[in-house]
């Protein structure tokens, strides 16, 4: 993993990076849904315009892929404050494996 290039989905209008909300359901309790968010990473390039392409059509001008080595993972995790990554494993299902820290 830490060898490995991922690419990220960042918004042009704020800098923030798209994150997911996996416990945003009427049985996880508020904590859970307030401190819960996991960085979505993806494998290839195509992958994150793939996922663009498909989920936010209206509004993909307004968000850029950057890649980042597997190694700077780790620092991004604590410096935005995730509870873990989500690596998206099919862009348009969406698929996504999540890992916590």
């Amino acid at each position: 993993m830490f060898s490995q290039t991922y690419y990220l989905i960042r918004s042009r209008v704020d800098g923030s990076y798209l994150v997911a909300h996996p416990y945003q359901d009427e049985k996880s309790t508020e904590t859970e849904r307030s401190n819960s968010s996991f960085l979505l990473l993806f494998r290839e390039h195509f992958d994150a315009l793939s996922y663009l392409n498909t989920h936010a059509s209206d509004v993909r001008d307004r968000f850029t892929v950057e890649s980042i080595p597997g190694s700077q993972i780790d620092n991004l995790m604590q410096r935005w404050s995730f509870t873990g990554i989500g690596v998206v494993q099919d862009p348009l299902l969406p698929n996504v494996e999540f890992l916590s820290r």
